[in-house]
């Protein structure tokens, strides 16, 4: 739209639009305002001045309708475009391997007429320069919508502190909308914050819609979702186009945790706004939901079947995929649906979808966990008609269906078969062979079958291992059993299972001065560690061979971790306890030791996250890693054991005692409340400025580890947020130990960076604190490096940084 105004600097050739014409615009997402106005200006259509004035609106996407009437006071009417386009570009991981036969979905979204509709847009009034009586407003106005997008954010709030005395709700209005007018929807939503923390500022529903939307279609959603925020808290409910909008948005950011809040808001926008979504978003928010492995997509089968329930509810159009994906949830689940899934099937029947690949695989692998051999060999018989080859997977699963009822030798045979059948053999079959004959302690075959799985070369062969050592363990052959475990730590990295196995073996015979010795390397070892399977085992062989004083340290240390004593070993510790001290001794009470305390700066540093209550009496940390990297795959395993006594109970694994998520956090607890202070004031990241004090050796690591990265060329850089003024104090430390560094700023964030000999200086500073684990991937000037790091390898400490944002504005989940 065209902002007509007095003054100089914002004076542009006026176009003339009649509202009958329709206009149609392919412009680029990011064409310059002076550029768009040449390609324009060539229009030549005309109004009369009493008729609605249409003007043309810059933006992101495609140019949307403007309408304008009246004489003193101007009604602002907005028509967002469709955006089904939109949803469909959300980055969805592809189908893990356990999905991986299946085609990618298909939905022809467009094909529907009622996707091509407008959003419904509320109108807010603003005003023109030329009809402000004052001069010097209509200067100062044009001089700030100039000035303002061309500042960085904290001088454009220093701008706007210094017009306080004048400026009011009416002027920032203008200012703001002017900013998206010319697409600078950054500066806009930076002036609409300011305006909230005014006197004078009265919620305006319709401004704060148009700059939620424009903010989610920038995929911005940090901010959209805190303007959608201010919309509920002010007891209004947010349009249906902010719902959509703010929907897509989550769908397209690559960022965990984005799709539950993508379903919270789509089933807000049902339930709380009553609106009926567009066809393309259903689709688009199922196909995320199944588009996840097995193993995770199966708890987001509630969700999935309120998605096909609205879908039937509305009328529209079910799409062949919706059935097959949602038959393949419920062929995950622990305890399968049964007569769900033959009410499924029969719709797609009465619908004419046929059968495919997909459905009958599914049906295979919720026969292969009830075991039914009956409809096992009837969905096999239909695979086999099929006009395409037979997936690995379905070997799998009927493999599982004959292990379930007793023979395991029939597994056997569809093994050799599945050999013969197909090119080569997948890890997943070997796993599964395995599994079953271990099982059914089948020792001889299950030894040949280890043999051949380990000359293939494929891997990883460490599921095989354990399926292994518990047949040995169950057989009593502990020869046996350790020679697997020596075997398995030369062929692959073991973990805290392998180590429990053999530890287990370890007690039952005796062994306790080699058990302590496997415990104490366990727990020494950041990667592997110790829980409460592992204390229970060691102190059970204490207990055992009356080793009293060393069983009490092991009390101690479980009372520490808050781990679950066993009954039975409870019952002899009562009385041991009892000797020595008056009163049997109670968890003690939680308190952080000097390492974790050491730890939890380093990962402030790195970018952990803290929430507080309202009377920031009691806080909680969420710790949040990353799924793509191989670092943070190590590190969260050795963080949840650091901080076991402290984690909520929903933090703890859901699939076994060795799962540990990606995501989990604390209790609310006040002990926090000195880091919240620090580092989290007012819910906002901030560098405390006695971290000079804290900058350990140990701090640097995990701050390395957590929020770091090292270059190709064996640089290291360390991510931080904060100010100008905290990225001195943080260097002027560095250099006070020797550190010489150098400071990129890239995007919303600082960079500080270890580069040459500084890193080799670096990294023996901070190895002793390194995990094992992560030592190789971590080392200055070496080779290996992980995939994660891509994304930073395009950082030039010699070029000038880049200046988007002031760092202390900075949201990790604003980067898309």
């Amino acid at each position: 739209m065209l902002l007509r105004t007095g003054a100089h600097e914002l004076s542009w050739t006026p176009l003339s639009i009649n509202p009958s014409q329709t206009l149609s615009s392919t412009s680029p997402m990011r064409t310059a305002v002076s550029s768009s106005f040449k390609a324009f200006r060539s229009l030549s259509l005309s109004f009369s001045p009493s008729h609605l004035r249409t003007f043309l609106l810059f933006d992101p996407l495609p140019p949307r309708i403007l309408s304008f009437s009246g004489a003193k006071s101007r009604r602002l009417s907005l028509f967002p475009p469709a955006i089904a386009a939109a949803a469909s570009t959300a980055s969805i991981e592809d189908v893990a391997e356990d999905w991986e036969e299946r085609e990618a979905f298909d939905f022809d979204a467009g094909s529907v007429a009622n996707e091509v509709k407008r959003f419904p847009s509320p109108a807010f009034e603003v005003r023109e320069l030329e009809e402000l009586p004052e001069q010097w407003r209509r200067s100062k106005l044009a001089w700030l919508c100039k000035e303002l997008p061309s500042h960085k954010p904290a001088t454009l709030i220093r701008i706007l502190n210094a017009q306080r005395k004048w400026v009011s709700q009416e002027d920032s209005t203008y200012v703001a909308v002017h900013c998206m007018r010319i697409r600078e929807n950054e500066a806009g939503f930076r002036v609409y914050k300011w305006m909230m923390q005014q006197h004078w500022f009265r919620f305006d529903f319709a401004l704060a819609t148009k700059l939620a939307d424009y903010m989610g279609k920038e995929r911005k959603f940090s901010k959209c979702r805190e303007i959608f925020d201010d919309i509920i808290n002010q007891g209004r409910v947010p349009s249906e186009s902010t719902f959509h909008i703010l929907t897509v948005a989550y769908l397209s950011a690559p960022i965990q945790g984005c799709l539950e809040e993508a379903c919270g808001i789509y089933n807000r926008m049902i339930q709380l706004g009553g609106y009926q979504p567009r066809l393309s978003l259903h689709n688009s928010l199922f196909k995320a939901l199944v588009s996840k492995p097995g193993g995770s997509s199966k708890y987001y089968l509630k969700q999935a079947e309120f998605i096909f329930h609205n879908l039937v509810t509305l009328g529209l159009e079910i799409h062949k995929d919706i059935y097959v994906g949602l038959i393949w949830l419920h062929s995950y689940q622990d305890t399968i649906d049964r007569e769900r899934i033959t009410a499924l099937m029969g719709e797609m029947q009465q619908a004419g979808i046929e059968e495919g690949v997909d459905v009958l695989v599914s049906l295979l692998r919720a026969c292969s966990k009830e075991g039914d051999v009956e409809e096992a060999d009837r969905t096999w018989l239909k695979l086999l008609q099929c006009d395409s080859s037979l997936p690995s997977q379905a070997f799998v699963y009927r493999m599982e269906v004959y292990a379930k009822a007793g023979e395991p030798l029939k597994s056997l045979e569809l093994f050799r078969g599945m050999q013969e059948h197909m090119d080569s053999t997948s890890v997943a079959a070997y796993h599964k062979i395995i599994e079953v004959l271990s099982k059914a302690q089948e020792m001889e075959l299950t030894e040949n079958l280890m043999r051949e799985f380990l000359n293939s070369g494929l891997k990883p062969p460490m599921p095989s291992f354990i399926d292994l050592m518990n047949m040995y363990f169950n057989l009593s052959l502990h020869d046996k059993l350790e020679s697997a475990f020596l075997q398995c730590l030369e062929k692959c990295r073991p973990n805290r299972t392998i180590y429990n196995i053999y530890l287990d073996s370890l007690v039952k015979t005796g062994n306790v001065d080699k058990a302590e010795e496997i415990f104490n390397k366990m727990d020494s070892n950041g990667a592997i560690g110790v829980n409460t399977r592992s204390c229970n085992t060691i102190l059970g062989g204490y207990l055992a061979s009356r080793e009293y004083v060393k069983a009490e340290k092991i009390y101690d240390l479980m009372c520490q971790k808050k781990y679950d004593i066993k009954s039975s070993l409870m019952e002899k510790l009562d009385y041991i306890l009892s000797l020595n001290r008056k009163v049997v001794k109670k968890p003690v009470s939680l308190k952080l030791s000097k390492e974790q305390r050491e730890i939890l700066v380093g990962l402030l540093l790195g970018g952990l996250r803290m929430d507080s209550d309202e009377e920031r009496r009691n806080h909680v940390i969420h710790f949040e890693f990353n799924e793509n990297s191989g670092v943070h795959c190590v590190l969260k395993r050795h963080i949840h054991d650091q901080y076991h006594e402290w984690l909520n109970s929903f933090s703890t694994p859901r699939d076994g005692i060795d799962d540990v998520p990606y995501r989990f956090s604390t209790i609310a607890h006040s002990y926090f409340g000195f880091y919240a202070d620090q580092f989290w004031p007012k819910g906002r990241p901030l560098i405390p400025k006695l971290i000079h004090r804290w900058l350990s050796p140990r701090v640097l690591a995990y701050w390395y580890m957590y929020g770091g990265n090292r270059m190709p060329s064996g640089d290291i850089l360390l991510k931080l947020k904060g100010s100008r003024e905290d990225i001195e104090r943080i260097v002027k430390t560095l250099k006070a130990k020797s550190l010489d560094c150098r400071v990129k700023r890239k995007g919303r964030v600082f960079w500080i960076g270890f580069l040459g000999s500084n890193s080799m200086w670096f990294w023996k500073l901070t190895e002793p604190y390194i995990l094992d684990d992560l030592k190789d991937l971590l080392k200055a000037n070496g080779q290996t490096m992980e995939n994660g790091m891509a994304e930073n390898q395009n950082i030039n400490f010699d070029s000038e940084s880049d200046s988007d944002e002031k760092a202390s504005d900075y949201n990790d989940h604003d980067s898309l």
